[in-house]
């Protein structure tokens, strides 16, 4: 059992099969293209905002802790990885997000913020707001800080500042992202 759950790749593809029998066995016949999408949205989101929240609430308030001699471990190895997958889970997130909206037919509502799609739509655009500083804001300053691009040392401590600000900022909108998302029907 260790060599299996020692192996990410096959835990997955496990869950996925997992997912894949009770869509089609417990759930059978309700299972159509925006049932899997809002699925995949779910996961998506999950990955998203588990990865903001542990940032805000785990990473960024340890740091400072940490021996000096020991930041390398999380400035070159951990938060790059966890970069990689908070990034890319954000645009998942909006992509099935909006595909979702589509498929149910209320994407031009609910971008417009309209009837009766208001709780949506504020919901959507906190969480476009939220992928834009993701990749605009974030994800640019934290190259600079961790060093994945060349920076001077006052432009890389000035561009960590800047990606805690819109990732705390992105904490704050998450709260009532998630009300809206959570409390449409």
């Amino acid at each position: 059992m260790a060599k299996f759950f020692g192996n990410l790749n096959l835990v997955l593809v496990a869950g996925l099969l997992l997912a894949i029998a009770v869509m089609f066995g417990a759930h059978a016949g309700l299972v159509d293209a925006n049932a899997i999408f809002r699925w995949l949205h779910f996961f998506f989101g999950l990955t998203w905002i588990g990865l903001l929240y542990y940032f805000n609430f785990v990473q960024i308030p340890t740091m400072p802790k940490i021996p000096a001699e020991l930041k390398p471990g999380v400035s070159k190895h951990i938060a790059p990885a966890a970069l990689f997958y908070f990034r890319w889970a954000a645009a998942f997130t909006v992509l099935t997000g909006l595909i979702v909206a589509w498929l149910a037919g209320y994407i031009h509502q609910a971008l417009l913020v309209q009837a009766p799609y208001t709780l949506i739509g504020i919901g959507m655009w906190l969480a476009l707001i939220m992928a834009f500083n993701v990749w605009f804001v974030i994800w640019p300053n934290q190259k600079k800080a961790l060093g994945i691009v060349p920076a001077e040392d006052d432009v890389k401590a000035k561009a960590a500042t800047t990606a805690m600000m819109f990732s705390r900022l992105n904490t704050l909108l998450s709260l009532a992202m998630l009300y809206c998302m959570v409390n449409f029907s």
